[in-house]
């Protein structure tokens, strides 16, 4: 098949149909989102593919699948990896049968993250292989193989791609898809998937024996690689290995770490040969402690010693910056980025129309000396609404809320949640509110999406991921089951009840809950909705800027008076706000 110019989530996408998958499950996580979407929406090959309401839910969906024989694979984003430690750990003590690849995103710079965390880390915790690849085409044809390594170890294989892999696009040479597909059997073997310590303790030693063949078979296949030229080295993993050999002189040798775990015959060997080493990778010292613990007279550098920077992206201009501080010379120099003066900030913000802003804007009218625990979503971008004062991970709003009002807090505590990740992690907390007496206002967002990561579906929005109806779960049931007495949805775009909901709650105690419902404003444009737009009456308009305080982007100003731009979503909110009623919908006064 000739080349293709893709993204490299499509490359990886398009891998998992060559390795002839037959379960995909995973949750949205920016920016491994794309690779479920693509396979949702593909017609190449039969297979079960699915989001999942959380990834712990999705790792054990694919898990069970590979122990039944057949190929599976689980995505998800680094810190999506925290909720699915629990399975994965204990998944390296069950092994699979069938090839079991996990995809996890890794995001150096936090460009859409809470975090920079290294999931190297967690493959060396569990014990099990990581690929790490260095460009899109190595993306693609280590995903290929992963499930091919999955299979000779009985292991899960994570494949850890960065934001720069997933999200770049280059020319890619793709396989065929294979379009059999396998039905999977369980086989009962209890002493292998009922993992109590007596099972366990067994378990473990099996896997502590695989690690030495491990190391080789990754060194076989070429995974790891290296050239001697000369005194002094670099060892690179990741997508900085790329970086590196775009700027490293032609005496200096150079050895490419691409699996993990390390061998240390073949990684001292290496290093040995050289008077210095230059270790540079994204993120944590991972290889540089590999390097560290087999050099014996080898002087190295990097991370630990200041070289190279521990946070944030490399780039080949902050490569060759390095390769300059530990002695090195790169073949080019990149000149320093002077940023133009005079532009100004562009901070995101919630799109025109957003359902967010109007719940915020009625919180913080209601509660103007609240505290505001939120959650990972659109409506984090609140915080520039003052409407949110923690945010930590997936579903923790309500939980964090609950330990601020049990610390003796007098203030009203107000979380913010979305409906998808009210439905990951939020019911918990919920549930752990009301059995332990909070005092909390629980707002669950419900846009009928899962807007952040790509408008991907969710048990509330009444349709799977390939498109087929599914019973919409209702958030208000839930919230009910779980013991909440007060339980209130209302439409955002309706201010004045808006405003009135919250203060009935802001009369009440213990935990209360409203659920504010509208349509994201994008899913609802791609459905065909169109509300009337609104515009100003410059006759009746005063200036007073109430409606600058709503902070919508569609709403401009020049000489201190506004005017409504095309950006308009006709969400009508801003008539509400306006004191002197100058804001109308076109054509009406």
């Amino acid at each position: 098949m000739a080349a293709q110019y893709l993204l490299g989530n499509e490359a990886i996408a398009h891998a998992c149909l060559e390795a002839a998958i037959d379960v995909a499950s995973g949750y949205p996580g920016t920016p491994s989102s794309e690779v479920i979407d693509i396979l949702r929406m593909q017609d190449e090959r039969p297979f079960h593919v699915e989001w999942s309401v959380n990834e712990k839910v999705a790792f054990e969906i694919a898990l069970a699948a590979a122990w039944c024989g057949v190929r599976s694979l689980c995505t998800m984003k680094h810190v999506g990896l925290n909720v699915a430690a629990d399975p994965l750990m204990t998944s390296a003590y069950t092994g699979v049968t069938g090839g079991f690849a996990l995809l996890v995103a890794d995001d150096p710079f936090a460009h859409s993250s809470q975090n920079e965390q290294d999931s190297r880390r967690y493959a060396h915790f569990a014990r099990i292989p990581c690929l790490d690849p260095a460009s899109v085409q190595e993306a693609h044809d280590m995903m290929v193989e992963s499930f091919a390594l999955s299979e000779e170890f009985g292991l899960p294989v994570i494949v850890r791609p960065t934001t720069r892999i997933c999200h770049s696009k280059s020319d890619v040479r793709l396989g065929d898809v294979r379009g059999e597909h396998r039905t999977g059997t369980f086989r009962h073997d209890p002493k292998q998937y009922v993992t109590i310590p007596a099972h366990a303790r067994l378990l473990h030693r099996h896997l502590n024996d695989k690690q030495s063949r491990i190391k080789k078979r990754l060194v076989e296949r070429g995974f790891n690689h290296h050239t001697i030229r000369g005194e002094t080295a670099i060892v690179a993993s990741g997508v900085a290995a790329a970086y590196v050999q775009e700027v490293i002189p032609d005496n200096v040798s150079f050895a490419k770490v691409g699996a993990y775990p390390i061998d240390e015959e073949w990684l001292k060997d290496f290093v040995d040969q050289h008077r210095t080493v230059l270790v540079i990778e994204e993120l944590a010292p991972v290889v540089e402690e590999a390097v560290r613990q087999v050099a014996t007279t080898t002087e190295v550098s990097g991370k630990m010693t200041g070289t190279v920077p521990y946070e944030g992206e490399l780039s080949p201009a902050s490569v060759a910056a390095a390769m300059r501080r530990a002695g090195f010379a790169p073949t080019e120099t990149f000149p320093d980025a002077t940023p133009v003066q005079g532009v100004p900030p562009r901070p995101p913000i919630l799109c025109a129309g957003c359902m967010h802003r109007a719940t915020f804007f009625a919180m913080k009218k209601v509660f103007r000396d609240g505290i505001f625990p939120s959650d990972i979503g659109c409506y984090t971008l609140g915080l520039q609404l003052g409407a949110v004062d923690t945010t930590i991970c997936m579903g923790a709003s309500i939980t964090v809320g609950s330990g601020i009002a049990h610390s003796g807090e007098e203030r009203d505590v107000v979380c913010t949640i979305g409906d998808s990740t009210f439905l990951h992690t939020g019911i918990p907390g919920l549930l752990n509110a009301v059995y332990n007496g909070a005092n909390i206002i629980v707002v669950i967002l419900d846009n009928r999406i899962t807007a952040m990561t790509g408008h991907q579906p969710n048990p509330a929005t009444g349709v799977t991921a390939t498109g087929e109806p599914s019973p919409p779960t209702s958030l208000e049931a839930i919230c009910r089951a779980c013991g909440a007495t007060f339980v209130e949805t209302v439409d955002p775009y309706d201010l004045p009840l808006l405003l009135e909901t919250f203060r009935q709650a802001k009369e009440r105690k213990g935990v209360r809950v409203i659920i504010s419902r509208q349509p994201c404003v994008i899913s609802a444009r791609r459905a065909g909705i169109r509300r009337k737009p609104y515009t100003v009456d410059t006759e009746q308009c005063t200036g007073c800027g109430a409606c600058r305080a709503f902070g919508c982007p569609a709403i401009a100003f020049a000489d201190g008076r506004p005017t409504i731009t095309d950006l308009c979503a006709g969400c009508g909110v801003c008539a509400d706000i306006c004191p002197s009623g100058a804001i109308h919908t076109e054509g009406r006064r």
